[in-house]
């Protein structure tokens, strides 16, 4: 068995336009007998035979003259130069039969050519070839798919980012109105009681600092259309770097009542770009804290695997519904929660989480159940070229980033 296997592997696959050639191959022996056929008809008929006795009545008819003189002209017409009258006819038979040939090949670029015209078309209908370009109909309408699919996302995408800045220009007006009004207040009364003083100011930098966030959006709007920046890999302690983002989230995770529990080993490694993976965890931490309960625990693991690493962000809060989970990491999903809460963010968080995580060949998933929501990311090991090459008796620690 093992070797009827292997010799069939061997063997060449049927190629899917095998219809086509058979099509063809047929069409182009019916002509060429056809030609022949012809060719040999006139070679019998045109000394003695029905072409013969034709052209002897219409010499009759045009010299006005009896049978055996017509008889007589056409033998010497056509026995005197049977070779030329032979060899127009050898070449009429080829251009009859390259005239048909060109016209059944026509007939296929015809189709193909309204193949093109209905992928530009946006009335959803499937695009018809022969039987025998079925394969081809079948790719034709895969890229029409994929080009309305496409489409409709780039509309949907434009739409969203519409919306969002219009969005983000109208919560930019609040703070900033805010900002001018205390300060012209403070400005127009500088006898102003200390205590009112501090009170306008602390509200004054509270919303400067909402319209520096505000800001800080647009910019990262920006930079997620221009995301296309080279990744600068390398080796780092992830176990570190983890230590020190739940560190900075200490004073946010205090404000919301919530804690931090980090688990993974100390002499935990990656491969990859260490400010850009930052930009991830910190992206799914601020999510975790965005939608957990008040008082409860965020859990951060982190373990070795065998391809690789993976790294495991929870959080309890509400459950996500499927539905929703499953467009968790399109860009602007969380338009209408930024628009509900004064501090949401632009709903991109999560679909530069994943940007970042599918360029370095990894992958990033979510799932939510009984109150419990977990995003986990996983990251392929170091290729080879990226080793360190074996010294004996030498074990360098690991950098910090």
């Amino acid at each position: 068995m093992g070797k009827l296997s292997d010799l069939r592997a061997r063997l060449p696959k049927r190629s899917p336009y095998a219809p086509l050639r058979r099509r063809i191959f047929w069409q182009m022996t019916l002509l060429g007998f056809g030609s022949l056929a012809f060719l040999f008809f006139v070679h019998n008929q045109m000394p003695r035979g029905i072409i013969a006795a034709l052209g002897v009545a219409l010499l009759e008819q045009m010299q006005h003259s009896g049978h055996w003189v017509a008889v007589e002209t056409y033998n010497r017409v056509v026995y005197g130069n049977f070779n030329f009258i032979f060899a127009a006819l050898v070449l009429l038979a080829f251009f009859f039969f390259l005239r048909f040939a060109l016209s059944w090949f026509m007939r296929y670029f015809a189709e193909i050519e309204q193949g093109l015209d209905g992928l530009l078309r946006e009335d959803g209908q499937a695009i018809a070839f022969s039987p025998e370009l079925q394969p081809m109909e079948k790719k034709f309408n895969t890229v029409r798919e994929t080009l309305a699919r496409r489409r409709a996302e780039r509309r949907q995408a434009e739409q969203r980012k519409n919306d969002l800045v219009m969005y983000l220009a109208h919560d930019i007006r609040t703070p900033l109105t805010s900002v001018i009004g205390y300060l012209s207040l403070l400005q127009e009364a500088p006898d102003m009681p200390p205590a009112q003083k501090a009170r306008y100011t602390g509200i004054a930098l509270e919303k400067a600092q909402r319209l520096e966030t505000l800001v800080n959006e647009f910019f990262e709007i920006t930079r997620y259309d221009l995301h296309e920046l080279p990744l600068e890999s390398a080796r780092f302690d992830l176990h570190y770097l983890l230590v020190q983002l739940c560190d900075e989230f200490y004073p946010v995770l205090s404000a919301h009542g919530n804690t931090v529990a980090l688990d993974a080993p100390e002499t935990l490694a990656a491969y990859g770009d260490a400010d850009k993976l930052a930009r991830v965890f910190n992206n799914l931490l601020k999510n975790a804290v965005a939608y957990s309960d008040a008082g409860t625990p965020i859990t951060v693991a982190a373990a070795p695997t065998e391809t690789g690493v993976t790294v495991r962000v929870e959080n309890h809060g509400r459950t996500i519904p499927p539905e929703r989970l499953d467009a968790i990491f399109e860009r602007f999903y969380r338009l209408d929660a930024a628009r509900g809460s004064g501090s949401g963010g632009t709903g991109l968080g999560l679909a530069i989480a994943r940007e970042i995580v599918l360029r370095h060949g990894g992958t990033i998933t979510a799932e939510s159940a009984d109150g419990v929501t977990a995003f986990t990311v996983t990251l392929p090991a170091a290729p080879q070229s990226a080793l360190p090459a074996p010294q004996p008796d030498v074990c360098p620690p690991l950098a910090k980033p």
